[in-house]
Parts: C-alpha cells; structure tokens; sequence
C-alpha cells in the first residue's frame, strides 16, 4: 500500500470505503453518496478524487466499477447465499494500493469497533477518524463509560451484565433482577453493549420488563448494560466535535419527539423526530455541553470526528453524557454535519477538513515512530 505522506498525489485520491458486515449497511451506503458528493463539490474537485470502495454483507472487496454502481443506485448488492470463498476476503481490489487517504462511513460492527481501523493502520495510509483504542472505547458502552468515570464525567448510574447471568441457572436470574432494583429502580433502560442504531434497547418500567428487555437484549450481545434513568424526560441534546488533539466543538443540537424514548423506530421513522439546531438552551449550559463533549473526546483518545450526546434535566440544571458516536451518521440530514453547517463550516469544507485533520495525524504518527 502507498503508505507514505510524500508519495501522495495531486489532487489526493480518497478511498471512500462503505457498505460492511453490520445492521446499518443501508446506511452507510447513504452516508457514503454524501460524503462523495462533498468530496468532489466544486470547492473540493482540484482537492480530491474519489475512489470508491464497497465492503459486501459477506466481506467481499468491491473496487470502484462496481462501488459506484451502489452509490448511484443507493442499493446493497443482493446476498448470495453461497459459502464465501475465505481467501477471497483478502484479494483487495488493485486500485486499493493507490489511495493516499481512506474515508470509512462504516456504521456499527466491524465497521466503527476499531475492525476496519486496524486494517487501515496495517496499510500505513491515513484514514479519517478514530484509532483503533477510540473506534473501540466507542463502540462498546461498558468500556465507554469506564473511561468516562475515569476522567470524572457525569454518568447516570449504570450496571454491567453479562449473557451468562441472564441465561444460567434460573435460580441465579431473579437475584439479579433484584439487585438491578435495588440499584437502579424504574424505569431503567437495557441495551447491548456493542450495538448502535439504539438496536435492542428497551425500557424498563417493571420486572416483567426487565426480565424481557435482559432477555432480548442477551441475543444481541455478551455483554449488557442498564442505565438509570436522568430523571424525568430529559432533553436529549448533541454536540459534533472535529480536531485531533485540539479538538474544536459545534454548536447545540436537540432531537425532539413524542415516543417515550430516542428507541430505533423514532429514529428511523420519517417524521417521528425532529432535530432542533441550535438548540435554545441558556449560554452556560451551552458552554458546558462544549466542554464536556471535548473533554469525552479527549477520554477516549478520539480523532477526526465525533458527536457527543448528553441528557439535559432541564428542572434541575444537570447534565448527563450519555454515549460517543465516533463515526455518526453522515448524510447531509445528519447531526453531526448540520451541527458544522450551523457553526458555519459547510459540508464540502467540514469533508476536506476531515481529510487534512487524517493526514495531520499519520504525519505525527510516523514521525514518532
């Protein structure tokens, strides 16, 4: 691969690597068409050319003939329900050795989790976002949240659980039921530890639904974890952040809606919820949000990108940071690119950004070694 900062050319060919072994290959695909669009937008068609790259469901490398077919269509190639030749995952398409900087819009596993990011590192090119140790502090809550504690953000309390103590022996399940009472009382909330997309999260407002949500939530994952509750309904506010070591932080973003909680059918139904930029929230709530959304990247040693996402109690002043995205949705509706939009750096700018911020670290990286 061509590793090397010097080697690259003029204008820079960016490897736009999307689709992935994960829930949200739909969406990435999406995110993808986006992102291409910025890249070569007429601020950006003497910076770059784009090469696009499609990861199948089964893992298999698509170059740029068939990668931009998808794109246009915005469709995934259909499944072929035959075994995948194994040593075909590793024949690379040969346009991959050209490419002096990768954009991964991979959402979820093996796609975010620091998979994908290994990878890349192998290669010794530049690659926009996170590292391996953010990618995956990122994408498994339990970890998120450890680190989070670690630097003395606020959390609301929260308990791990594992898939082996909510399917062992059925005298042990309702003990653990009891002590998640105990500690955490209703309504809670049950999520997987390693999913995104809020797949498999479940409220809890009694133990019939406890019992349920830990059931459900253990064929998602190994690992588990159970929130408490803010308080209330708490406003559910973000905040993008773009940088590497001096990362800067956008303006406030709201998502309103009437279901119970921000659950996969809100997010994902047209018209289910709405998202308010910026948010109209007092001046030093704000600043605090800012904070602490950099203060989260930093934890979490985060690179590129991010956005940050906070419970508000607006009755009592508390914040609560609630999780990390290192790799958020990336459309031109999305958050993280609106919240830039309205921090004044457009959507062509804030993708050459995340480019020069992906060379930036790679050219600290290999001067350290």
């Amino acid at each position: 691969m061509n590793g090397t900062i010097g080697n690259m050319s003029n204008p820079l060919r960016i490897g736009l690597l999307f689709g992935g072994r994960s829930g949200e290959h739909e969406v990435s695909i999406r995110s993808a068409a986006a992102a291409a669009r910025a890249l070569q937008a007429d601020s950006n068609r003497d910076r770059h050319q784009v090469l696009p790259f499609y990861l199948q469901k089964d893992g298999l490398w698509q170059g740029p003939a068939v990668a931009q077919g998808v794109l246009e269509s915005g469709q995934p190639l259909p499944s072929d329900d035959r075994p995948v030749d194994r040593a075909a995952l590793w024949q690379f398409p040969p346009e991959a050795s050209t490419v002096d900087v990768w954009f991964p819009t991979l959402h979820g596993p093996n796609g975010e989790d620091g998979s994908v990011q290994g990878l890349l590192q192998l290669m010794q090119v530049p690659w926009v976002g996170s590292g391996v140790l953010g990618s995956a502090a990122g994408m498994d809550k339990i970890a998120m949240k450890m680190l989070f504690a670690q630097a003395g953000l606020p959390q609301v309390a929260y308990r791990l659980v594992t898939r082996s103590e909510v399917w062992s022996n059925p005298c042990v399940f309702p003990k653990l039921c009891d002590q998640l009472e105990a500690d955490l009382g209703y309504p809670c909330f049950v999520k997987p530890a390693n999913l995104g997309s809020s797949v498999g999260i479940a409220k809890a407002r009694s133990r019939a639904e406890l019992e349920a949500a830990l059931d459900s939530a253990a064929s998602f994952d190994r690992r588990i974890i159970v929130e408490a509750a803010a308080g209330g309904k708490p406003r559910e506010v973000e905040c993008a952040v773009l940088g590497n070591d001096q990362p800067i932080a956008s303006v406030i973003g709201e998502i309103t809606f009437e279901s119970e909680f921000y659950d996969y059918d809100t997010k994902y139904s047209d018209g289910a919820a709405d998202l308010v930029i910026p948010a109209a929230l007092p001046a030093p709530v704000v600043d605090r949000l800012q904070t602490m959304a950099k203060e989260a990247f930093l934890a979490l040693d985060c690179a590129g990108l991010a956005r940050v996402d906070f419970f508000y109690v607006e009755a009592t002043g508390e914040i609560f940071l609630n999780e990390i995205n290192t790799l958020p949705g990336f459309t031109a509706t999305s958050m993280y690119p609106q919240l830039w939009e309205a921090t004044g750096i457009p959507f062509p700018e804030l993708v050459h950004r995340l480019v020069t911020l992906a060379i930036e670290r790679h050219t600290v990286a290999q001067g350290a070694q």
